[in-house]
């Protein structure tokens, strides 16, 4: 099994002042022996945020946590398969009236593909993801 990181994990930590090393090593501990990714979703909101910093020193922190993240871990793509498999679960919920974000669905749907569980301190979105087992964590 594996573990996809949602973006929230990843803020959470950046905001309290570690590295994308010492995050990666305190999840790392808490799954032991799961490999462990993120979804090139996660990449766009992780560079979201180095665009919107509000000063040269947290812009560069954001941007070094972001060039640390993609030195350590694998980035899935968004594949066909995962795409197809977006649509039609967004399709069903969108008939029961649940909406999920885009950008958390297709992290939902890249770890369903890849039998993985995801990693989130947003764990009400992804619940709304039939099958996604997911793991809490609090920001």
């Amino acid at each position: 099994m594996g573990l996809i990181l949602d973006s929230s994990v990843l803020i959470a930590a950046e905001r309290k002042g570690q590295t994308a090393r010492q995050a990666l090593a305190g999840i790392a501990l808490s799954v032991a022996g799961e490999d462990v990714a993120v979804s090139v979703i996660t990449l766009i909101e992780l560079a979201h945020g180095v665009a919107r910093a509000n000063t040269p020193e947290r812009k560069a922190t954001r941007q070094q946590f972001l060039n640390e993240l993609m030195a350590a871990l694998p980035v899935h793509l968004i594949t066909i398969p995962v795409a197809l498999r977006a649509g039609h679960i967004d399709g069903e919920n969108t008939a029961k009236g649940i909406r999920i974000a885009l950008s958390d669905l297709l992290i939902g749907v890249t770890a369903l593909e890849l039998g993985y569980r995801v990693a989130t301190a947003n764990v009400r979105h992804f619940q709304m993801i039939s099958g996604l087992e997911i793991v809490p964590i609090a920001p």
